[in-house]
């Protein structure tokens, strides 16, 4: 395995070290090393004494569940942040690992997270590209997402072959572009898995995605792609001529009052990781779950169109039955790159959307709870079970 990797590394040629980190949070899954004991640090942020809570709000409950995180019951949950009623009414924070690809379970040193650290989401970086998305439309920079991807490729309109000029900005979001993607049935670790291929090859980005086969009619079968939220990526510069973190800093964050976030992850041409790029700190992440639950409107400010939430929340066409890998949730559904989720508690059907990436960071939004509920988190080996905290104590402290 050493030497594999030894010539593995000696093929990339990247334009700055966090691309290089992260190719290697990929082929260092296989050889992570075994778990670590859950520390037993103090934490670095109280809330003062939960004075935010509603009084509909079981406050006793949510100790408890932060009591089990603690304690190390969920494997590395880094933050628990829950926002009802228009205010957030349970901040907390734990000690854990910062990301590191060689580190036993990809973890490096042990930190205090609390409330101002930026933390990797992952692939919630899917769900803010589809808002951005959103954005772009309502703006005028975008007709519709009934566009063909390639109005917007000008340099590879030589890719725009057969049945692929039929492919939308729709299908990009929902994940039902129909080009052959081999992201979730193929280790981490091997070259063949093209969220990892993609960065161990010559060819620029949008050319490497675009020139794979199409295996099934756009908008019919459901495969999930980091690439489709690469080349949504791609169609926010081309369309706006800003790249997609200036264009999100301008237009989402800085509306939204979030003025710390990076999109580190670029290929040596500038093409952004629009699917697992984006830092954020969870105290910011969760104003995302306000303007959602606001239906894009904060402190009075229109910032996303109304219609476009809805989208987000409807499932799309044959997209159900859907299995998150290591994610133990069971079966979700999925709309414009947010997934959807049913809960049933105390006799009632529960409905949510929520953005999820690798290592347990979640944006759950409950609209008919008025709540949102936020965790990062350090579980990239382990199974994620952070939905296992929402059902037995989050929704049980609200309902």
């Amino acid at each position: 395995m050493a030497n594999s990797l030894a010539g593995t590394k000696a093929k990339l040629r990247f334009s700055n070290k966090g691309a290089y980190g992260f190719i290697f949070f990929f082929l260092g899954l296989t050889i992570a090393g075994s778990a670590t004991g859950y520390p037993a640090s103090p934490r670095s942020y109280r809330p003062h004494a939960y004075a935010g809570i509603s009084g509909d709000t079981d406050t006793l409950l949510l100790k408890k569940a932060a009591d089990e995180i603690r304690q190390g019951r969920y494997g590395e949950v880094h933050s628990m942040l829950l926002f009802k009623d228009n205010k957030i009414v349970f901040e907390e924070y734990f000690p854990g690992h910062q990301y590191q690809w060689d580190g036993p379970n990809h973890h490096g040193v042990l930190v205090n997270w609390d409330k101002s650290m930026l933390h990797g989401v992952r692939s919630v970086s899917k769900s803010i590209t589809s808002l951005c998305i959103g954005i772009a439309i309502d703006k005028g920079f975008i007709r519709s997402v009934e566009q063909s991807v390639f109005d917007f490729l000008p340099d590879h309109q030589q890719l725009k072959t057969g049945v692929k000029e039929k492919i939308t900005i729709e299908h990009l979001l929902t994940m039902t572009a129909g080009l052959e993607w081999e992201e979730w049935k193929t280790a981490l670790s091997s070259e063949k898995n093209d969220i990892v291929g993609i960065w161990l090859q010559e060819k620029d980005p949008v050319t490497y995605i675009l020139e794979k086969p199409l295996i099934n009619p756009p908008g019919q079968v459901f495969n999930y792609s980091g690439g489709n939220a690469i080349l949504l990526g791609e169609i926010i510069r081309k369309a706006t001529g800003m790249d997609l973190e200036k264009f999100a800093n301008e237009y989402l964050f800085k509306p939204a009052g979030i003025d710390t976030s990076a999109w580190p992850l670029r290929f040596k041409n500038g093409v952004i990781e629009a699917g697992g790029g984006l830092e954020m700190s969870p105290a910011d992440l969760i104003k995302i779950g306000a303007l959602c639950l606001n239906k894009g409107t904060l402190n009075g400010q229109r910032i996303i169109a109304e219609h476009w939430f809805e989208k987000c929340s409807t499932r799309y066409a044959n997209n159900t039955s859907i299995f998150i890998p290591g994610h133990f949730s069971g079966s979700h559904e999925y709309g414009y790159s947010w997934w959807l989720k049913t809960f049933k508690k105390a006799g009632k059907e529960i409905n949510m959307y929520h953005a999820t990436g690798w290592g347990g960071q979640e944006l759950i939004i409950i609209p008919e709870l008025n709540a949102a509920v936020v965790f990062t988190g350090g579980n990239y080996v382990p199974l994620t079970t952070t939905f296992s905290i929402l059902d037995k104590y989050i929704l049980p402290a609200i309902l």
